[in-house]
């Protein structure tokens, strides 16, 4: 083999590589941009290293008091590298019918939350958001959002560690255990 063939032959395996590489990243939730509740452009990557928990939210549902244990544990466990993420979404018996304006005057006034939130968004069906398309075909189990407050929970490395349905409330034993373990690594 002469060395410009093996040099071709690197080159290829290199690229190819760099490729997988780049595929990956784009499979992993922390990607791409999202609209804050207020407008504002927020690169999902801002909030790698840290362990994020995404959930999807709504003003008018049964479990929309999770929003004051949700802020518990932001609050508890935000110095230590934690965030919550709330995207608001109307895809469960239009359980979020308000404008972003609205959503989040509701959630201060009620709530007093201060942890990110989100423009509404779609997270599930044929408009699901991109970042609900990823966490529900990588997260395990895979599989469509069943309703308001199901929580996605993503370690410092960008992966799903964890997936807590509506039910499981902020303070459930396993979920504040899931948190701390992931904080831990």
């Amino acid at each position: 083999m002469s060395l410009l063939t093996l040099k071709l032959v690197l080159l290829s395996a290199v690229l190819a590589m760099v490729g997988l590489a780049d595929m990956a990243r784009a499979e992993l939730p922390l990607a791409g941009t999202m609209k804050s509740i207020d407008g504002a452009n927020v690169d999902l990557g801002s909030y790698a290293g840290k362990v994020v928990m995404i959930v999807n939210v709504a003003s008018r549902c049964g479990a929309t008091p999770q929003y004051a244990g949700l802020q518990g544990l932001y609050e508890k466990y935000k110095d230590k590298g934690f965030v919550v993420l709330g995207f608001p979404a109307n895809d469960f018996g239009a359980q979020e019918p308000g404008s972003d304006e609205q959503i989040k005057e509701f959630c201060g006034s009620k709530y007093a939350v201060t942890f990110p939130m989100f423009s509404k968004i779609t997270v599930t069906g044929a408009g699901k958001a991109k970042l609900y398309q990823v966490l529900t075909e990588t997260a395990d189990p895979s599989g469509e959002v069943g309703w308001n407050f199901e929580k996605f929970l993503i370690g410092k490395d960008g992966k799903i560690v964890g997936r807590f349905k509506t039910r499981v409330s902020p303070d459930d034993p396993a979920m504040v255990s899931a948190i701390e373990a992931a904080l831990a690594k």
